[in-house]
């Protein structure tokens, strides 16, 4: 399996961390562009640095390099995370404007019929938030905003972050036992 991730300058690159820490040990191939200001929050919130994200993946382009090869349909893959995903990534996204190889490696996703799955982390949304949500979905990307569950009652940080990449995993039918799953009522 190969997959494309995208991290843009939205707060929750401990998402991504997590994700990329997660895919690396199932050896899932990864391609990582990460932006300017992903670059940024990650410094920020984050206790390890842009190289120990970089040792996690097989490849890493530069988001302004539109010749990547993840700008072009026929770089095979499985799909495109992008994670977390700004507001400004995502109406990028929305309205064709690929400005940067992000935008364009989850164009090429769209047009290509292959998985792409969106992490917005932003509170509250606007309309033109979910307008642009809603123009995606529609096309039949999945928008799996950063919202863990707590039917599992987690004890930890770690165990929210794993709700949601296992959340993400599931999209691709990537096998993991990272959380609990419901059960029904006996799991309370």
């Amino acid at each position: 399996m190969r997959l494309v991730i995208g991290i843009s300058g939205g707060s929750g690159s401990i998402y991504a961390l997590r994700l990329l820490e997660v895919l690396h040990t199932l050896k899932i191939e990864t391609h990582l562009i990460v932006s300017k200001w992903a670059k940024e929050c990650i410094r920020i919130e984050c206790d390890k640095d842009i190289d120990y994200l970089i040792s996690l993946v097989d490849t890493i382009h530069d988001n302004n390099n539109l010749t990547s090869a993840p700008a072009s349909g026929s770089f095979k893959t499985n799909g495109m995370i992008i994670i977390p995903c700004s507001m400004k990534t995502l109406a990028s996204i929305a309205n064709g404007y690929d400005n940067n190889l992000i935008a364009r490696a989850a164009s090429v996703t769209i047009k290509e019929g292959r998985k792409l799955v969106l992490v917005p982390r932003e509170t509250p949304l606007t309309a033109i938030h979910l307008e642009n949500m809603l123009r995606l979905a529609r096309l039949g990307v999945t928008i799996l905003p950063a919202m863990p569950g707590f039917y599992h009652k987690p004890k930890s940080i770690d165990e929210l972050l794993n709700h949601i990449v296992g959340k993400i995993l599931d999209q691709f039918n990537i096998e993991h036992e990272i959380f609990k799953r419901w059960k029904g009522e006996e799991m309370i």
